[in-house]
């Protein structure tokens, strides 16, 4: 049999799940009597928790809001997410950092050590992100995951979902760097190693897998500051002038159709159907790559090396190609 003190904070734990539940429900699920089940009812009651009795033929209880906070139960899932929870408020900056800092050290204080190491392990920077969209739901383990091998440097692989129903997930390998959230999303910051360049990974949309590669030497974040990098991403502030690789090329396209996706770049009408467009990325290849996205022919101008990016580009794609076809 239970301990009294075992079974009170079952009964506590069961009245937090559901607004109502039968008496006969309770003593059922706990294996005790009815006068048993009322007298724990009524110790619950002297430690402030409060809880109303329902009438009718399944009179039961009901565990209402009180006057004053009594302690509190947690799963270990509610646990991680309090945590997370925290820690964000004290990156805010909306003015309770401390009350936020006071509250995780309390929590952290009497959490099990199994949780504790988890949870220690969790790093991440908040980035205000007003106007975002609309938050999504990241599973606690995957973020665990996800900082698990940012903070060990291994290298690590995963599925990355799909944004269409009828698109193939894809299977991607990375050097984790940094996990961030904005804008009610989690957002993992790793170097892509098939692309090789830096990528930004929606987290609700990566699915981890075990075990984890080797260990990798971090590489230098362009500008040397992961919140600033996912922050010029994202708010479309990032200047072509402050980029490592910067090319100029002819869109046979008219500036009219450009400019709604020139983004950071710069269009200028250069003849009937033609449009000059100068931007910038952190490498060639990833520069080139997104120059495609105009679906076009294009005429580099300016520098060798996006003429180059574009050759390499071309080579890998066809290999690509090869592939898919056996």
């Amino acid at each position: 049999m239970p301990s009294p003190t075992s079974r009170l904070l079952t009964l506590l734990s069961l009245l937090q799940t559901r607004r109502d539940w039968p008496g006969t429900l309770l003593a059922e699920r706990l294996g005790i009597s009815h006068r048993t089940v009322r007298r724990d009812v009524d110790r619950l009651r002297e430690l402030g928790y409060s809880i109303q009795a329902t009438m009718g033929p399944d009179g039961g209880y009901r565990l209402d809001a009180g006057s004053e906070l009594p302690p509190l139960l947690f799963d270990d899932d509610q646990v991680v997410a309090l945590t997370v929870a925290l820690q964000a408020a004290t990156l805010t900056g909306a003015g309770i950092e401390e009350a936020a800092l006071r509250a995780l050290t309390t929590v952290r204080q009497v959490m099990p050590t199994r949780l504790r190491h988890r949870l220690d392990a969790l790093q991440f920077s908040t980035i205000p992100r007003p106007g975002a969209a609309p938050p999504t739901s990241v599973a606690p383990e995957v973020l665990i995951a996800l900082s698990g091998v940012v903070r060990a440097r291994e290298v690590l692989r995963f599925d990355y979902a799909a944004r269409r129903p009828d698109a193939v997930d894809r299977r991607r390998r990375v050097e984790p760097h940094h996990l961030v959230t904005t804008g009610g999303r989690w957002y993992l910051l790793a170097w892509d190693l098939d692309h090789d360049d830096w990528r930004i990974f929606r987290a609700d949309r990566v699915t981890p897998h075990t075990p984890t590669g080797p260990r990798f030497t971090p590489r230098e974040i362009p500008g040397g500051d992961a919140r600033e990098y996912v922050s010029a991403r994202f708010t479309g502030s990032v200047r072509n002038d402050s980029l490592p690789c910067t090319g100029t090329v002819i869109l046979h396209l008219p500036v009219s159709a450009v400019l709604p996706f020139a983004g950071d770049g710069t269009a200028e009408d250069a003849g009937p159907d033609r449009c000059r467009y100068t931007a910038g990325s952190w490498s060639w290849i990833a520069l080139a790559a997104s120059l495609n996205r105009f679906d076009t022919t294009i005429d580099v101008i300016d520098p060798p090396h996006l003429r180059e990016a574009f050759a390499e580009l071309a080579t890998r794609n066809a290999a690509t190609a090869a592939s898919a076809a056996h």
